[in-house]
């Protein structure tokens, strides 16, 4: 079995349910205290392993590739000036990983952004890290499915309850409890609009790790929900054929697609940031004193 090496962050969408914010500047890129939300994506992959990451991205993002590239400008600015730590905080998101950006240059759906990184996977397995998705765990999301997949040699799915109530905004799996929070995963459906139709409250939430064997049926997957290739509907063809395991992952997931996921990142990282926690946390008690 191929050591899990390489990974896959979609980030081509338009962000629509975060404008006017979005209009000129990537929903990937919006803040999160001091650092933009792509960046935490690239950094849980990098914790977990991965030296190989693709950026799906469309035009008008080229924003993202320039914070990952060098800034030597920058830099030198920074060491001539004595500012160590600022210099060390640029250096950083550079030196992560392998960093390579695709562009699709159609926006035809998250399975087809998937099958636009087909020529970098090759026949490796690889993790997606959604980009609208960042999750802040101790133990990276991505090196929770890995240790899954070197375990079972299946496709792993990172799950979470959702709200009964959001089920239709979301896919819907049929599981069986294998031990802990690992589950077998036979089926699923994408955003079940009737009741009858939901399999469980299990849901794919911003993380999976896939095989090669997904590319041969995104590229003959007719479209579904949105009129879009859905990867849930490739997903879920191998999770009938062969089985795939769910994680229910440890940590909290922030949908950076949504203006309250944003804030809520914003405000739970900036209360145990090294540099402003303290400050933040009395003036949020103080704030709180007038609600």
């Amino acid at each position: 079995m191929k050591k899990v090496t390489k990974a896959v962050i979609p980030a081509a969408g338009l962000g629509t349910r975060v404008l006017p914010a979005s209009k000129a500047m990537p929903k990937e890129m919006l803040p999160i205290v001091d650092k933009p939300a792509i960046q935490y994506i690239v950094e849980e992959a990098a914790a977990a392993g991965i030296e190989d990451i693709l950026i799906i991205t469309n035009r008008g993002k080229g924003i993202i590739e320039d914070h990952f590239d060098r800034t030597p400008i920058l830099e030198e600015a920074l060491m001539k000036s004595g500012k160590r730590d600022f210099y060390d905080s640029v250096m950083e998101s550079s030196e992560l990983a392998n960093i390579y950006f695709l562009r699709q240059k159609e926006t035809k759906g998250l399975g087809h952004a998937i099958y636009c990184a087909k020529s970098f996977v090759g026949d490796d397995p690889f993790v997606v890290l959604y980009g609208d998705d960042v999750i802040m765990s101790d133990d990276p999301v991505a090196g929770q499915l890995i240790r899954a997949y070197n375990e079972y040699g299946k496709i792993c799915l990172g799950i979470k309850s959702v709200d009964e109530n959001a089920i239709h905004k979301y896919s819907s799996l049929k599981v069986d409890l294998i031990r802990d929070n690992l589950f077998s995963v036979t089926d699923m459906i994408e955003k079940p609009d009737t009741p009858d139709k939901v399999m469980s409250l299990y849901s794919i939430l911003g993380r999976c790790l896939l095989t090669s064997d997904i590319f041969p049926i995104l590229e003959n997957l007719p479209a579904g929900a949105g009129g879009e290739i859905q990867l849930t509907d490739a997903i879920k063809v191998l999770a009938q054929r062969d089985g795939a395991i769910g994680v229910d992952f440890y940590g909290k997931r922030y949908d950076m697609g949504s203006k309250l996921g944003i804030m809520q990142a914003a405000v739970e990282t900036a209360l145990k940031h090294s540099e402003i926690g303290n400050d933040f946390r009395e003036y949020l008690v103080e704030l709180a004193k007038n609600l």
